[in-house]
């Protein structure tokens, strides 16, 4: 048996071990095929299956993506100022439980891993933004939970803080997103938000003035390539 056919025996074998049911496993082999590991961007520390200029995909037309939508595949300039703010200011996740809502690649998650949190679960409801999830923290060697319910609207009673990175990206969203992150402020949750400066980004005045802007970060080139321009990603309290 040679070298690469070994390697190539040997990653299924990990994959058929690490993902329960079939449709996981073929999503695994799918993602791992579609991506390369990237370490270029605001985070090295961490290794994602990301979709870059190396990749195939990255120059097909969107009829020929095997995936429905790949967002999972890309670190959005919110998530990568999150988990960098994160990885430099552990006292905001450190020893606490923590809940990274539409987590895709689970960067953030890693992060708060990585910062010393004491549980921390990926949620998103695209089967296949889970199984990434799984993907890049074997990758990184980090246990995480993955949670692929729908919980907005879910008092949350059981984690600390809660992570929102890139979420304001349509007005329907955003108008609901900012009705329960209030109502979990309320509840005493520490809430980390992460946005470029999306045009959706735009509470009502009474939750504007409870924001605290806690770092703004100077995107990579790559990053603002892929983001149509944003330069910069910031990351907010609610208070």
């Amino acid at each position: 048996m040679n070298v690469r056919y070994r390697s190539i025996v040997d990653s299924m074998k990990i994959i058929s071990k690490s993902y329960c049911t079939h449709s996981e496993q073929y999503y695994a082999e799918q993602i791992k095929n579609a991506t390369v590991e990237c370490t270029n961007h605001l985070t090295p520390e961490i290794k994602l299956h990301l979709i870059t200029e190396q990749c195939k995909l990255w120059h097909s037309p969107v009829y020929e993506c095997q995936f429905n939508d790949p967002f999972w595949a890309f670190y959005w300039p919110g998530g990568q100022a999150i988990s960098r703010f994160i990885l430099d200011n552990s006292k905001y996740v450190n020893n606490k439980k923590i809940l990274d809502i539409g987590s895709g690649s689970a960067a953030c998650s890693l992060a708060s891993v990585l910062a010393g949190a004491s549980q921390v679960t990926a949620n998103d409801i695209d089967p296949v933004a889970c199984v990434a999830a799984k993907l890049n923290a074997q990758l990184n060697n980090i246990k995480i939970d993955v949670l692929s319910k729908n919980i907005l609207f879910n008092d949350c009673s059981q984690w600390e803080v809660i992570i929102v990175g890139d979420m304001f990206y349509s007005k329907d969203i955003a108008d609901e997103l900012w009705k329960w992150l209030d109502a979990l402020s309320n509840s005493g949750k520490t809430i980390l938000i992460g946005d470029p400066g999306r045009h959706c980004f735009k509470p009502e005045r009474h939750l504007q003035e409870r924001l605290k802007k806690l770092k703004e970060y100077k995107l990579t080139e790559n990053c603002c390539l892929e983001n149509r321009g944003f330069s910069t990603a910031s990351v907010w309290n609610l208070v």
